[in-house]
């Protein structure tokens, strides 16, 4: 017997013979005691197979991704449709409809106390509120900036101080305000500052307004696309309030019986320089207005003397007046206060009345000084009339 013979029949034996029609080992690996084989042609013929359910997959993915964006188009050109209430305001101030000669910045004590048809009607030049409610100057600087981008130079901006002026900001209130018009790149390079991911409200599409809206105001988006507009409560920016005083203030007292300091950040002083340094470089008479506030509030904050002594420093050397409205006629006067930071509407009308008679004082007094020194008048508005 031949030694190939042999071989064949030990293997035979064993039952361990190879068979010329089976198929080749491709993989043999031992895992837990078991062996795992794949052989030839059967992976590829699973993948054949599994291409249609894929292809599915990638069609619903493609499709809904498309859902996205054209639902996201719709929410922000319907929200740049409105012409009525806070984004109709918007919409006026970044879309160039505005022009005022008088503007007005700061925050929602600037958005509520200064009323720009009062200011109008004595002065007889057009004004514009563009106070923003829950904002810190960061956030107010930027949207004068982007303001400035789409409208002509306002002769005089008057920015309203606050307690807070030096404090910057931690959390944008209420960002989605802001989601319709992150084109400007003024508006975008400051939020994106305070929040790196503001790159998604701005690329991903409904981001802005499912993940950073918590009130649902991409509702009044929708709406404004099919022609709808909200009822009007805002005048030219101005948003006066109705409320009348409350118990807010006491309960704020009682939380506080030592009172509050409020922080003068490095950076916050940064900010209002830079402020200065806008309204230079654009040649606008920049005016600084600390407007009313409770006189019972003024005791409360321990820090005051410091923050106005700093009001002062950065002004004084820019030429700029700060027009300190704390001893207010009617500052301790509920009647005229919706709570120690916000005149009502009755008392913003009065409070708009002294502005304007103060700013047609001011315009006459510098309106003199440019003849005296032999300037060109346009270099000044003259509010005298």
């Amino acid at each position: 017997m031949s030694s190939e013979e042999s071989i064949n029949q030990v293997l035979s034996a064993r039952g361990l013979k190879a068979s010329a029609a089976q198929p080749r080992v491709m993989l043999e690996e031992e895992n837990n005691g078991r062996v795992l084989v794949a052989r030839e042609g059967e992976g590829r013929e699973g993948i054949l197979e599994q291409w249609p359910a894929i292809g599915h997959m990638a069609c619903f993915f493609g499709v809904l991704i498309l859902v996205s964006f054209a639902f996201n188009g719709i929410i922000t050109s319907g929200f740049r449709r409105v012409k009525t209430s806070e984004f109709g305001a918007l919409n006026d101030a970044l879309g160039g409809k505005v022009n005022a000669q008088i503007v007005i910045t700061g925050s929602s004590r600037a958005a509520a106390h200064y009323d720009p048809r009062v200011i109008e009607a004595l002065t007889g030049h057009s004004a514009f509120n563009l106070g923003r409610n829950g904002s810190q100057t960061d956030m107010q600087v930027a949207f004068l900036k982007a303001y400035l981008a789409h409208n002509r130079r306002p002769e005089i901006v008057i920015h309203n101080l606050d307690s807070f002026t030096f404090v910057t900001t931690r959390e944008v209130y209420d960002p989605v305000q802001y989601t319709p018009y992150l084109y400007d790149r003024n508006l975008y390079d400051a939020l994106r500052k305070i929040n790196p991911n503001t790159w998604k409200d701005r690329y991903v599409p409904l981001y802005g307004y499912v993940v950073e809206d918590m009130r649902l105001t991409w509702i009044t988006g929708l709406k404004g696309f099919a022609g709808w507009s909200p009822p009007e409560d805002h005048f030219l920016g101005f948003n006066p309030r109705s409320a009348k005083w409350s118990q807010e203030f006491q309960n704020f007292k009682a939380a506080n019986p030592n009172g509050v300091r409020f922080d003068i950040e490095p950076a916050g002083i940064e900010v209002m320089k830079d402020l200065i340094s806008v309204c230079r470089q654009n040649g606008i008479q920049l005016i600084f207005v600390y407007s009313p506030e409770y006189s019972e509030m003024q005791s409360l904050t321990k820090n005051r003397a410091d923050i106005f002594n700093l009001f002062h420093e950065l002004a004084a050397p820019a030429g700029i007046p700060v027009w300190d409205y704390s001893d207010w006629k009617y500052s301790d006067n509920q009647a005229f206060f919706q709570n120690s930071q916000h005149l009502n509407a009755t008392g913003a009308e009065v409070f708009s009345e002294d502005v304007a008679n103060r700013l047609k004082t001011y315009s006459a007094a510098r309106f003199k000084a440019a003849q005296d020194e032999h300037l060109p008048v346009a270099t000044t508005i003259d509010l005298r009339n």
